[in-house]
Formats: C-alpha cells, sequence, structure tokens
C-alpha cells in the first residue's frame, strides 16, 4: 500500500492521522524500506510509546479515586493551592470533583505544565468536573493570619461551596473539618482530582496578576506573579513594596540596625 504513494503522500497521511496507525497499518509502514517511510513509522512508534506512557499515567492518579469510588463515596473533591512562596499577591485554593470513572489526558502538577496547556487543562477540567470552586485570600489576610491559616480557610470555603463527601489534599489535612480526608504527599502528581485543583487555581491566579500588574505597574507582576526573582527584588528596593506585598515575607528590606 504505502510503497505505491510518494515519500511525501506518506508524510501528509501520517499528519492526517496524527500519527495513530493500527497494528495493521504499522506492519504495513514495515514493509516499505525507503528512509521517508522508516522516519515515518519512527515517528509512529514514538507515538505508540507516548501514549502509552500516558495510560499508565492516567492509570496511577486515578487509583486513589478508583478506591474511594469503590468505597461508596461520590463527590470527591481534590483540593490544592497555588501561592504559597510569592512575595505579593493572594495564595489561591482550588478544588474540583469529577464524576465516577472521569479520566482527563494531560492532566498533572500545574507545575509540569507550560502556561498555554494548563490553560487549555483548566477550560477542560471545568466543563468535564460535576463541580468546581476556587479561593482566594489576599496579602493583609496573610499578613494577618499566616499562610497557613489562609490556607486552611480557602479550604473550608472550598468545602462550604461544593459539600463534598471525601476530601483529598496536598500534603496536609484540614483542621477542623469532620469531612472524611486524605493527605497525599506531592498528591498533585498523584491525584488526578488534586492535580486538576492545582490547574485551575495556577490559571486563575496567574491571570489575576496579570491584572494586578496593570494596577500596580513597574513589578513586573504579569511576569514572575509575585514570585522573588531578580527582576522583582530591584523594583522592590526601587519603588518600596506596595498595596499587594506580603509585609510578612519582606523582612529581608528591614534595616538590620532598626
Amino acid at each position: 500500500m504505502y510503497k505505491s504513494m510518494s515519500i511525501e503522500q506518506v508524510r501528509a497521511l501520517a499528519a492526517a492521522k496524527d500519527f495513530c496507525f493500527s497494528p495493521e497499518e504499522v506492519a504495513l509502514l514495515r514493509q516499505d524500506p525507503r528512509k521517508g517511510t522508516q522516519d515515518v513509522l519512527l515517528k509512529v512508534q514514538r507515538r505508540r510509546e507516548a501514549h502509552l506512557a500516558e495510560e499508565e499515567r492516567l492509570n496511577s492518579i486515578t487509583q486513589t479515586e478508583l478506591d474511594l469510588w469503590g468505597k461508596g463515596f461520590k463527590r470527591l473533591v481534590g483540593i490544592d493551592e497555588v501561592g504559597r512562596g510569592p512575595l505579593a499577591g493572594p495564595v489561591t485554593v482550588g478544588g474540583v470533583i469529577f464524576a465516577e470513572g472521569s479520566r482527563i489526558p494531560g492532566v498533572n502538577d500545574s507545575k509540569a505544565l507550560s502556561p498555554k496547556r494548563r490553560e487549555e487543562l483548566a477550560h477542560i477540567i471545568k466543563d468535564k468536573a460535576i463541580a468546581w470552586a476556587i479561593a482566594s485570600r489576599d496579602s493583609a489576610y496573610i499578613d494577618q493570619h499566616g499562610i497557613m491559616l489562609a490556607i486552611y480557610s480557602c479550604q473550608l470555603e472550598i468545602v462550604e461551596k461544593l459539600a463534598p463527601d471525601y476530601l483529598m489534599l496536598d500534603a496536609f489535612l484540614l483542621p477542623g473539618c469532620s469531612v472524611p480526608q486524605l493527605a497525599i504527599v506531592k498528591g498533585d502528581s498523584k491525584s488526578l482530582s488534586i492535580a486538576a485543583g492545582s490547574i485551575i487555581a495556577k490559571v486563575h491566579r496567574d491571570q489575576l496578576m496579570v491584572e494586578l500588574g496593570v494596577t500596580y505597574p513597574g513589578y513586573g507582576f504579569a511576569s514572575h506573579k509575585g514570585y522573588g526573582c531578580r527582576e522583582h527584588y530591584d523594583a522592590l528596593f526601587s519603588l518600596g513594596p506596595c498595596e499587594i506585598h506580603r509585609q510578612s515575607y519582606l523582612g529581608f528590606m528591614k534595616d538590620p540596625h532598626e
């Protein structure tokens, strides 16, 4: 079949099929010794390997959900926060509840994804979720109560909004919550729901920091999102902190002789 086609035709066909060929089609590709066809075959094989690896990863990150669904829990919420460490801006928490058996290729720890891919997945997650919610606490709240209480407050707000019957959290349990819960170390890379929560929270906070960069120009919030970096430190020492900076995080700016 492929021997009768030009190399350009083989390449065009492979591109149209997104390099996804059936085992029978792969066998026919192997029968064509031309280098161009064998290059296409190599891409097909790599695509297949990547697909199998992603399927294996999805099997792994949905295992906790499968176990809990099997025990009768129906509203499992995965909760994760972003913005624990920045010098400016809010801490933001995302929570997601999926229908039993849900699988979304590509969902992973938000830090492992490009901004474009996070935005794409955030739309997919919100579309496929039974329910989702986002909560934030600003820098003033963080300065007054501390970062952990700010995170717990956001998590409790998520619970109130979504009424889950089970919580899955990244690393730490939620104090003062009567809903059954499980803390998973590095949960944003081990649970589909927690990873989804981290993605929608990250996209929401990043968009907010871009907007705050317009309100408070000169700090570079649109690029570094409030995290510490050379650009941000230079702006802080040049302009001084602004309203959205976390004063409790700026001890390095104080005069040691005061």
